[in-house]
């Protein structure tokens, strides 16, 4: 075995993480703020407009709360990792500047016979003020890393929208290069952006990341059912069900009763590349 399951329920040091609206800005751009209508999402994408106050796209804080890469957990061929599913809760607005100190923690690692389930759960909070920003929680299959004996982990929660047509639906087109443009808010895995890396992964070409794939979907659900209101978004969880492919139109399937929300994600051949989504929106 190669996965570092001595690392189970051991923190990392605190890292500090610094941020600027050059940061926040890039993020909005990298989930395809702006793009369809430059003027559209102003509080998004630019910080001294007449008018708007600067916002923040609530999964920027996924990024704040990471500590540690799982490709760091072993010496694992790293294109056999997949990211299954993520859930934040968001504890509050994430200021557009600041710092913050981030905990990740590997709290299972669980045997699914022929892959291993890793999950991790990494905290933010403000650097100053010590104040909880988001707990993030990442679960990520290993293909080939399983057999070893353990715990195969809890089944998943049933998984049930209203039996009704979905309340909202958006559409977002995505830019042929959004993986590089993704990329440069952190996330440099050659899978988005080598070709030869995304062949020897089994696809035609680099893949959107999954969590771009997750910020243009957390734009969906403020602008449908927070009202626009970044602030109103709580909790967001999803799987990630298959990878989507730069170029494609994402269209989001929202259904709301009260403050809970249920939510899937589309590519532009009708392929559900989010999955099981649920969400918890403020009042």
């Amino acid at each position: 075995m190669t996965l570092r399951h001595d690392l189970v329920g051991v923190p990392t040091d605190p890292l500090l993480r610094e941020w600027t609206d050059r940061e926040t800005l890039l993020y909005a751009l990298a989930v395809g703020a702006g793009a369809a209508d430059p003027a559209a999402e102003l509080d998004y994408t630019t910080e001294n407009s007449a008018g708007f106050v600067q916002r923040v796209v609530p999964t920027f804080a996924c990024g704040l709360a990471s500590a540690r890469s799982p490709r760091s957990l072993g010496d694992f061929d790293t294109s056999k990792l997949v990211h299954a599913e993520q859930t934040v809760v968001f504890h509050g607005p994430v200021p557009t500047a600041g710092s913050a100190k981030a905990v990740s923690t590997l709290t299972h690692v669980y045997d699914k016979a022929k892959s291993a389930l890793l999950v991790q759960e990494s905290v933010a909070t403000d650097a100053v003020t010590g104040a909880p920003l988001a707990t993030t929680t990442g679960t990520f299959m290993v293909s080939g890393e399983g057999g070893f004996g353990g715990d195969r982990g809890p089944k998943a929660p049933e998984w049930t929208p209203p039996d009704r047509s979905a309340d909202h639906q958006v559409e977002y087109a995505t830019r042929a290069d959004q993986p590089l443009l993704y990329r440069l808010t952190g996330d440099r895995n050659p899978l988005h952006s080598d070709p030869a890396v995304a062949r020897r992964a089994g696809f035609p070409r680099p893949i959107m990341h999954g969590m771009c794939t997750y910020g243009f979907t957390c734009r969906a659900l403020v602008a449908t059912a927070a009202g626009g209101d970044p602030d109103r978004l709580r909790t967001m969880s999803a799987r990630f069900s298959k990878p989507a492919l730069p170029g494609t139109v994402l269209t989001v399937e929202v259904w709301t009763h009260g403050h809970d929300v249920w939510f899937r994600t589309l590519d532009g051949d009708g392929e559900v590349v989010l999955d099981r989504g649920v969400a918890t929106i403020a009042v």
